[in-house]
C-alpha cells in the first residue's frame, strides 16, 4: 500500500482486521511480520530520530494525561520541536482557545481536538490519525471532517483509520481496504467503486427465486441476493425498471422493504471483499 502526498488516505476495515496495526507499523511502534515500510522515504525504525519531527500521531486511546490542560500540554510539547506551531494560535484554530479545564473533563469532541492539536504542534508533513471521529456526536464529527480537509488544503499528508464507510467516502482521496492483516484493495474511490452503474436495493423474504425477475429485466441488468433477505439490481435502473420490479414483487406476494435507488458504494465493495476473504479462509 502507499499514501499519496498532500492527500487524505483512509485505511478501512472491520474491527480486528489490522487497521491500527498497520498505522502502528508506519509509526515505528510495531515491527511488521514481513516486508518493509518507508515513511517519507525513511525507515521508521532505523531512522526514527530523523523521522519523528516530521510526523504527527493521534492515538485512538490514551496518550494525553488526564489532568493535562490543553494550553499547558501544547507548551510542553512545543519545547521538543525546532519550529513548533504557536500553541495559542493552534488552539484557536481548533476551536479550543477558551477551553481551560483538564483533559478528563472535556467533551468527546474537545478531547479529540486536543489529541489532534498534540499531533500538529510540531508542524508535521504527515499525520497518522487512528479513528479520529470515534465516539463523536454528528455535529462534532462533521467539525472534525472540516479540520481534516483544512489540513489537506495546507499540504499535510493525512493517513487515517476508520471503519465508517461514509467517512472514507466523504474525506478520502485514496482508500486502502484491510482484511486479515492484508491490504486487499487500494486506490481512489473511482478505482474501487468501478463502473457508475445504477443500483437498486430492497429487502424481502429470504432466498427469493429471482429467475423470472431476471428474465423480465433482461440480460443487461444483474440481479442478486447479496445477503440473506437483501436484494440488489445493478445496471441501467430506469423508471421502467422500478415499475417492473415492484410489479414482480406484487405478483409474487412480496412487500419490498427499504427500496432505494443510487450508485454503487464503497460499503458494497468493502462487504464483497470481506465476504470473499471469509470464503477463502480454510475450514477446520
Amino acid at each position: 500500500m502507499s499514501a499519496p502526498a498532500s492527500a487524505i488516505t483512509a485505511i478501512v476495515g472491520r474491527n480486528g482486521q489490522g487497521k491500527t496495526s498497520t498505522v502502528e507499523v508506519c509509526e515505528g511502534l510495531r515491527r511488521p511480520d514481513s516486508g518493509s515500510v518507508r515513511v517519507l522515504g525513511l525507515d521508521p525504525f532505523a531512522d526514527a530520530q530523523a523521522l519523528r519531527p516530521r510526523v504527527g500521531v493521534m492515538l485512538q486511546d490514551g496518550g494525553i494525561p488526564a489532568m493535562a490542560r490543553p494550553a499547558e500540554l501544547l507548551r510542553t510539547l512545543a519545547a521538543f520541536y525546532l519550529r513548533p506551531r504557536e500553541p495559542a494560535e493552534l488552539l484557536d484554530w481548533l476551536g479550543l482557545g477558551n477551553v481551560r479545564g483538564p483533559f478528563r473533563r472535556l467533551s468527546g469532541g474537545e478531547q479529540q481536538r486536543v489529541k489532534l492539536a498534540a499531533a500538529l504542534i510540531g508542524r508535521p508533513q504527515l499525520v497518522f490519525l487512528d479513528e479520529p471521529s470515534a465516539g463523536l456526536d454528528p455535529a462534532a464529527r462533521r467539525g472534525m471532517w472540516e479540520l481534516l480537509r483544512a489540513l489537506r488544503r495546507d499540504g499535510v499528508t493525512v493517513v487515517m483509520t476508520t471503519h465508517q464507510m461514509d467517512e472514507a467516502e466523504a474525506l478520502a482521496d485514496h482508500v486502502v481496504i484491510v482484511e486479515g492483516g492484508r491490504a486487499v484493495a487500494s486506490g481512489t474511490l473511482a478505482d474501487l467503486v468501478g463502473d457508475e452503474r445504477d443500483v437498486m436495493t430492497f429487502g424481502g423474504p429470504l432466498h427469493l427465486d429471482l429467475t423470472s425477475l431476471e428474465v423480465v429485466l433482461g440480460a443487461e441488468v444483474d440481479v442478486a441476493e447479496t445477503r440473506p433477505g437483501a436484494y440488489r439490481i445493478a445496471g441501467e435502473v430506469t423508471p421502467q425498471t422500478i415499475a417492473t420490479v415492484t410489479a414482480w414483487c406484487a405478483q409474487h406476494g412480496v412487500a419490498p422493504r427499504e427500496l432505494q435507488v443510487g450508485r454503487k458504494s464503497l460499503e458494497e465493495v468493502f462487504l464483497a471483499l470481506a465476504d470473499q476473504a471469509e470464503s477463502a479462509e480454510p475450514t477446520a
